[in-house]
């Protein structure tokens, strides 16, 4: 072959636009949270679980009938799920544990569909596959937490200098304007200038001020607030957090081999109920004990300061929309609370 020849190879084109840059997923109408307990507590005292499924067991009732009937026709699809903590402590491990909870909850009459580890939101966890252009594929490590950190758009509330830095170096949210501090000394302060309380951005009337801790530690041994992974578990409930497109944590079929001794040997996520209903789902209800209410309300000052695609959320509005079921266009607004007395 000399230099004045060519050389032909087979190609294929494809349209960037003809690929799906937003991975679709099945959506339930409903995603029932169960419970979300501490590891420390099971541990302490065993009987716990029973009082806990048997004081859920009406609100579950009650939360699956208050969707009524899609308009679409047929019984609303609902799913269950129990989020473990094994961030925090890991006292226990799945094969001492997940028996008797299953256990608790079968004898209220309750079926948990899928079983998650509060680790898993905060990473880094066994991700899916990538497409690369040769078309072999490789896989990740997926990091929720940081990547919903990344997400996070701050609303300057108004009269703000823009003097604090942002929640991504300082690991603190509001809700609205901090009391202002003084950059020197009372002997220096002018006269003038005088302590201002806080305020929330959006409040009636009165203010309901909150500042949320996203993390404590230094960014190499960060140790994720209760808080924030309580709003990545909410972002995954709702299929709304993608990386490059892809989604994050999905489920796995739990093959009934028993389960093993270390967390970490366990799927981030778990379909323990091969008939159930999609992981996913238009909106969210979680039954917590009361003393989880505080948590909640920072998730939701959370929540509502984090960016979600557009496509995503196109996504999710077209799919309510062919089957007349209704979904609140804010996200916060999508998820929802029982918090059972005594439980």
């Amino acid at each position: 072959m000399n230099g004045s020849e060519s050389v032909f190879r087979e190609t294929s084109f494809m349209e960037t636009s003809g690929e799906p840059r937003t991975e679709a997923l099945p959506f339930s109408h409903l995603s029932l949270e169960l419970g979300h307990v501490y590891m420390d507590d099971l541990v302490e005292d065993p009987t716990r679980l029973r009082r806990h499924f048997a004081a859920v067991r009406p609100w579950a009732d009650a939360a699956r009938a208050g969707l009524g009937t899609p308009n679409s026709g047929g019984r609303p699809r609902v799913s269950t799920c129990f989020l473990i903590d094994d961030y925090f402590s890991r006292r226990s491990t799945p094969a001492e544990l997940i028996p008797p909870l299953l256990e608790a909850a079968a004898e209220a009459g309750l079926t948990i569909d899928y079983l998650a580890r509060e680790s898993a939101c905060a990473g880094p966890v066994p991700g899916g596959s990538r497409p690369l252009a040769d078309g072999s594929s490789r896989r990740g490590r997926a990091e929720p937490a940081d990547w919903v950190l990344r997400r996070l758009v701050e609303s300057p509330p108004p009269g703000t200098t823009g003097f604090r830095p942002p929640a991504s170096c300082t690991g603190w949210l509001a809700n609205g304007r901090r009391s202002p501090s003084l950059r020197v000394s009372p002997a220096l302060n002018s006269a003038g200038t005088v302590w201002q309380p806080p305020g929330e951005t959006d409040a009636r009337v009165h203010s309901v001020f909150l500042d949320v801790e996203l993390w404590s530690g230094q960014e190499e041994k960060r140790s994720w607030s209760c808080a924030f992974l309580s709003a990545v578990w909410q972002l995954v409930r709702l299929g709304l957090l993608r990386d490059d497109g892809h989604a994050v944590l999905a489920p796995a079929p739990w093959e009934d081999e028993g389960f093993p001794a270390a967390w970490d040997a366990l799927a981030p996520v778990l379909r323990l109920n091969p008939r159930a209903a999609p992981f996913t789902a238009y909106v969210t209800c979680s039954v917590l004990p009361a003393r989880f209410l505080p948590v909640e309300h920072a998730v939701r000052v959370i929540l509502d300061q984090v960016h979600v695609e557009s496509e995503v959320l196109g996504q999710v509005a077209m799919r309510c929309a062919a089957e007349g079921f209704g979904v609140p266009s804010e996200v916060v607004d999508r998820i929802s609370y029982v918090f059972p007395p005594g439980l």
